[in-house]
């Protein structure tokens, strides 16, 4: 089954691949960018150069309406992957909050008017996994992050708020608009260029060196290819309207994450941690470092997720997470982000 498909922020590390699945598979594809002509020669590179009526580019921001209604013309189906994720935190939670709920509704209000019959929101675990204390946690598709909780901090609460928002909206105003959320982890595997996502941050702070003791914190992981391919089956199989999907692999901590590097990449990872750093070292840097204090509140907490359900219900597979971390590691270098 192939139709056409609109994917939202067509630049970015998920949809990138996503397209390039897409396109294999013999869809045709609308993207969103926020400016064509800085954007279109650079992405078509990445994807292999396929053809004008395959591939087309649109203008579309997540807070206006200007570009919409064309981009979305003639799709069944709509994969909305664009959301603000920041390298650094904002200066106010609503920088985040209001565009991920106003542009996940603007595109749910144009994919309905269009007559799309599919809508699949990259939402997070972090929409899942959040508000807890310390302590090892294991969490499904019927857990919502508390965003009362101090540790939901303004990222995780822009995709809790944007997913809940989304789905109040199918239910009240979707008519007959099927509704599919996909909830990745940490997304990492091999990036396509320079330009990397913010997702593959701790790999490139871990070989650069720049982090030289390991804090006491870690990530469910997904690869880049595999979350890629959930999107798909959640686009193509049909009988999924409301339906909830956590795409995530086994959790590992970032002192972990620095052994794999280490094992499989040699003296490439020289420079990745081997110690872990003590709590009280990440407080004290905490007051500081605006980097640091934002992770803080990860420090002790484990969280596992249950993804057996895209397994059963959509035969999702995932690869070992070793090589999800050694392929990014090794495109990190390939591409000049980490010198070594």
């Amino acid at each position: 089954m192939a139709g056409t498909v609109l994917v939202t922020g067509a630049t970015g590390y998920i949809a990138g691949e996503l397209i390039r699945q897409l396109l294999a598979k013999g869809w045709t594809v609308h993207g969103t960018v926020r400016n064509v002509a800085k954007s279109e020669a650079g992405l078509r590179v990445r994807l292999g150069n396929p053809s004008a009526d395959a591939f087309k580019l649109f203008e579309a921001e997540l807070m206006s309406d200007k570009g919409w209604a064309e981009a979305v013309a003639g799709c069944t189906h709509v994969a909305h992957v664009a959301s603000p994720i920041p390298a650094q935190a904002p200066k106010h939670e609503d920088d985040l909050i209001v565009p991920a709920r106003e542009g996940t509704l603007r595109a749910l209000r144009f994919a309905r008017d269009a007559g799309v019959t599919r809508f699949v929101q990259t939402s997070s675990t972090a929409a899942v996994v959040y508000g807890v204390d310390r302590g090892t946690y294991t969490f499904d598709e019927s857990h919502w992050t508390n965003v009362d909780h101090p540790d939901a901090y303004p990222y995780v609460k822009s995709k809790t708020i944007a997913e809940r928002a989304a789905r109040d909206w199918v239910a009240a105003e979707g008519g007959a608009l099927e509704f599919v959320s996909v909830n990745p982890g940490m997304v990492l595997g091999p990036v396509d260029s320079g330009d990397f996502s913010a997702s593959v941050e701790l790999v490139q702070q871990l070989l650069s060196g720049a982090m030289p003791m390991a804090p006491n914190l870690g990530f469910p992981i997904v690869d880049v290819r595999d979350i890629a391919a959930l999107h798909v089956l959640a686009l193509q199989t049909p009988g999924l309207a409301g339906e909830r999907f956590l795409g995530a692999g086994p959790f590992l901590s970032a002192l972990e994450v620095a052994g794999v590097l280490r094992a499989r990449l040699g003296a490439k990872a020289r420079k990745a941690p081997t110690r872990p750093m003590p709590d009280w070292m990440v407080n004290v840097l905490a007051l500081f470092n605006a980097e640091v204090r934002g992770i803080r509140t990860e420090i002790g907490k484990v969280r596992n997720v249950d993804a057996s359900h895209a397994r059963e219900r959509l035969g999702w597979t995932m690869r070992p997470v070793e090589d999800t971390i050694a392929d990014c590691g090794e495109s990190l270098i390939a591409h000049g982000v980490v010198k070594v």
